[in-house]
């Protein structure tokens, strides 16, 4: 910190003097107060610098342009994930869930395995096609051996129930006695 002194001449008495001594005196404190503006003392200001060092600058690995309001396509990415509108529906295409079996039998007289199935579309606005695979399993041993097939394609409206017998007959001359299972192996769901 700069320290400011202020200087001065005593007055000499006498006529002439005291007129050269107040002239002595003005001048002195004239250079006085020129002297204390030029070096700074006159007034107390804070020093500036013009050029300050501190600052941080940009870094070309953030990809940040101080030219360019928004940042550049290498550093941002921006990420979207679908997901329905509430108004949209979604399905599982496995549609097992929408459909149930009964009356798993055999006619000895007609030589014919019959299920009764039932689908269900859940949906309130689609209409679906169901893909239907039922089997008739061997069950005492149960080792996957399928004694018949039916396969078939059904459309269920929104909301609607539909109902059909699967079916499935043996050669006339198979008289042996055995034990079986009925099972729904597909229910493949497709919107239409």
């Amino acid at each position: 910190m700069q320290q400011c002194a202020r200087t001065g001449t005593a007055a000499t008495v006498g006529g002439g003097g005291t007129r050269r001594g107040i002239r002595a005196a003005v001048a002195a404190g004239l250079a006085v107060t020129a002297l204390a503006t030029v070096s700074g003392c006159a007034f107390a200001r804070p020093k500036v610098d013009p050029f300050p060092t501190n600052f941080p600058t940009p870094s070309s690995s953030t990809g940040y342009n101080p030219y360019s309001p928004t940042p550049s396509s290498s550093s941002y990415t921006p990420s979207y994930t679908y997901s329905p509108t509430p108004t949209e529906e979604t399905f599982d295409p496995d549609g097992r869930s929408d459909v149930r079996g009964s009356g798993c039998d055999y006619s000895n007289s007609l030589h014919q395995f019959t299920y009764t199935v039932s689908i269900t579309n859940p949906s309130r606005t689609s209409t679906f096609s169901y893909d239907m695979a039922v089997n008739w399993m061997k069950a005492k041993p149960a080792d996957g051996t399928a004694y018949g097939l039916h396969q078939r394609s059904v459309v269920v409206a929104p909301g609607a129930t539909e109902t059909y017998t699967a079916q499935y007959s043996l050669p006339a001359n198979n008289y042996q006695q055995f034990w079986f299972t009925c099972q729904i192996t597909r229910a493949h769901k497709t919107k239409m």
